[in-house]
């Protein structure tokens, strides 16, 4: 077999390398669609992720802004003598509950429960369907309250932590309230109004006195059913020069 010369083998190689390469298959209808489908799958997921991010974190953090905000004012005229024992309404708040077990600090507690007043990251008392009994009243009662379990806030997130016995403590200007958890309702219906009636009867009450209720949604991430908290009045404690908060919360 005769050699191939160098020049050969540089024509042999250069024309090898100067043929159009084979040209690629361009992906079917069905290729196309599920290439396009995936795509959107993943921008749907990152568009979701930044929804919960927004709705479970952001949203928390502008209720905590807002509602500090109100709080300070409500503290501000307190120091300057506004706010009057008997008071039933503040144009900001009209107290502040502290309940050790759910460990979200102060909640402010403001009038009314529709969203345009939890979204600020506070508890608010019910005025419709039932009307609450405040405690600086004096009447007897129920003291029926709402917060968000999460986003906005959540100030009851932890609700489920609490146990019959804890304590659940409403600070005014002029006094502590001390409640006791005596019964607990982890999941009813969202339109049952029964479980903010003056006398709770599906608490066991059967005569009227001193009640606190908390409600919020549940489970965690829906609002599908409410989960209800009953409290009863123990004791009320003035408020010293100090602030000096009862034991309960020491």
């Amino acid at each position: 077999m005769a050699a191939t010369t160098d020049t050969e083998h540089e024509e042999h190689t250069g024309a090898a390398a100067s043929r159009p390469s084979a040209v690629r298959r361009r992906p079917g209808p069905i290729a196309m669609a599920v290439s396009v489908f995936g795509e959107l799958l993943i921008t749907a997921g990152l568009v979701l992720g930044l929804f919960v991010v927004y709705s479970l974190w952001w949203t928390n953090v502008v209720a905590d802004r807002a509602a500090g905000k109100q709080a300070d004012k409500v503290r501000d005229g307190w120091a300057h003598g506004r706010g009057e024992p008997g008071a039933l309404d503040t144009k900001n708040g009209i107290g502040f509950l502290h309940v050790p077990a759910m460990k979200n600090g102060e909640v402010l507690v403001e009038k009314g429960t529709s969203s345009k007043i939890l979204n600020d990251g506070v508890a608010g008392y019910y005025t419709d369907p039932v009307k609450s009994a405040l405690p600086m009243s004096g009447k007897t009662g129920n003291f029926a309250l709402a917060a968000h379990r999460d986003g906005h806030g959540a100030k009851f997130h932890n609700i489920d932590k609490m146990r019959k016995g804890d304590p659940i403590v409403f600070e005014t200007k002029d006094k502590w309230y001390v409640y006791k958890v005596y019964d607990i309702l982890p999941e009813t219906s969202k339109y049952n109004v029964k479980v903010l009636s003056a006398v709770p009867k599906e608490s066991g009450k059967k005569k009227p006195g001193h009640f606190i209720t908390l409600t919020t949604c549940t489970p965690v991430y829906t609002s599908t059913y409410r989960y209800v908290v009953w409290g009863e009045l123990e004791r009320v404690q003035k408020v010293d020069s100090e602030r000096t908060p009862p034991k309960e919360l020491l």
